[in-house]
């Protein structure tokens, strides 16, 4: 473990969500540093989400979901998904051994939401790195600390605790949509397995314009009608991130999963479509260990 000697990590007892029926309540994470004379001790620990969720109990298509569900709330997929993603689970998770998941791909792309039904199903616990970033700058915001603090510092923040995370094992981690453009960022998460859900740019800015985006401090800065201020951002964001994606043990390309399931469009795949998906691409790298990228 590449800490110093006076370095101890400790990590507390995490809840396990029961194998398998309706799934309970996800166990989430925070990162906690608490420092003694020559010590410094950092934990995970399991926490209810602070945040507003709402449950739906079946769902057919993203667009039967709120966006703001996208991003925060639980989803209840119907029974026939529920044995699809329960098999699908069983069958990776020998190889997975433990390992981190690190989700990532731009914002918007549904990491919080297909997160928890990946944690669940796994029994692991999820975290969002942009909230534990939140808790370690006194519970700010990541757009208040854009605009007291600026991106390089959420950016050096963002990178500690992923090296924390890196640190541990049994969990399915949401990561910002940026956490790519650092090389030393993929060195701790390729510690784990990482994957992008990869979506259109035209899904992403409906899902977005949907609920504005006075909470993404990176959209804030084009003009025209929300649709067309958050795909244009969000093309040029894209241009500059796509190849850093492409660095992620498996991809999900939502387009190729919609002309598997003969769906019209991305938008009448469930969370749990993508979640089955990711699994089952997870399971392909990792039978394949070293074998690089697998992709749907």
């Amino acid at each position: 473990m590449d800490v110093k000697a006076a370095q101890r990590l400790q990590l507390s007892a995490v809840v396990q969500p029961e194998r398998f029926g309706r799934r309970p309540p996800f166990s989430t994470c925070r990162l906690g540093v608490s420092r003694e004379p020559q010590s410094l001790r950092v934990f995970v620990s399991p926490m209810m989400m602070r945040r507003r969720t709402t449950a739906l109990e079946v769902s057919s298509s993203y667009d039967n979901i709120s966006a703001s569900i996208l991003e925060s709330g639980s989803v209840h997929a119907p029974l026939d998904e529920e044995l699809i993603l329960k098999n699908r689970s069983q069958e990776t998770q020998p190889y997975l051994n433990g390992r981190c998941i690190y989700l990532v791909g731009m914002m918007g792309s549904g990491k919080t939401t297909v997160g928890k039904i990946m944690s669940q199903v796994l029994g692991y616990s999820f975290c969002d790195s942009d909230a534990l970033v939140e808790e370690e700058v006194g519970g700010n915001s990541v757009a208040d600390i854009f605009e007291q603090h600026g991106e390089t510092f959420f950016r050096n923040k963002e990178t500690e605790v992923l090296h924390k995370l890196s640190l541990l094992h049994r969990l399915v981690i949401s990561t910002g949509g940026g956490a790519v453009m650092r090389p030393v960022n993929w060195k701790y998460m390729h510690k784990g397995v990482s994957v992008w859900l990869d979506v259109p740019v035209e899904a992403l800015a409906q899902r977005i314009a949907a609920v504005g985006t006075n909470s993404r401090p990176l959209l804030n800065y084009e003009a025209g009608d929300p649709y067309t201020r958050a795909f244009m951002r969000l093309s040029a964001i894209f241009e500059e991130r796509g190849e850093a994606y492409a660095n992620a043990n498996a991809r999900v390309s939502l387009k190729k999963i919609a002309i598997k399931l003969s769906k019209r469009d991305v938008s009448e795949l469930s969370p749990t479509d993508i979640a089955i998906e990711a699994l089952e691409q997870i399971d392909n790298f990792l039978k394949g260990e070293g074998g690089g990228y697998a992709e749907c």
